[in-house]
């Protein structure tokens, strides 16, 4: 496979790979993405206690695959509800940058 250059691509690109169960793919995605970021967590939690908090190489490149699931969820959710990745990164940073500017970047809740 060629690199991959735009979200555009890659959400076209692993659509093709997509398989749900008939009516229920959000339901699916959903829990997946819950699955693959469990898993991220779990590798963490397991470099804390196993290793001290050290990261290796061997770590890196496991947390890449298992971000790379997580696109691949985060994409398919998208475009389950008619969104680009391009729309998804676009408004996530036009939100961020507002909370920048209005100094609310820190804190919790969604309107903030």
């Amino acid at each position: 496979m060629e690199k991959i250059k735009t979200f555009e691509e890659y959400q076209d690109e692993s659509r093709k790979t997509a398989i749900f169960p008939p009516g229920r793919s959000l339901e699916y995605l959903f829990l997946g993405i819950c699955g693959e970021t469990g898993e991220i967590a779990e590798k963490a939690k397991k470099i804390i206690r196993d290793g001290n908090g050290i990261m290796t190489d061997e770590d890196r490149e496991a947390f890449k695959k298992e971000l790379g699931d997580v696109l691949w969820y985060i994409s398919q959710i998208a475009t389950e509800l008619d969104f680009t990745l391009e729309e998804v990164a676009t408004d996530n940073l036009d939100k961020l940058f507002s909370r920048m500017e209005r100094n609310k970047i820190q804190g919790s809740g969604d309107n903030r």
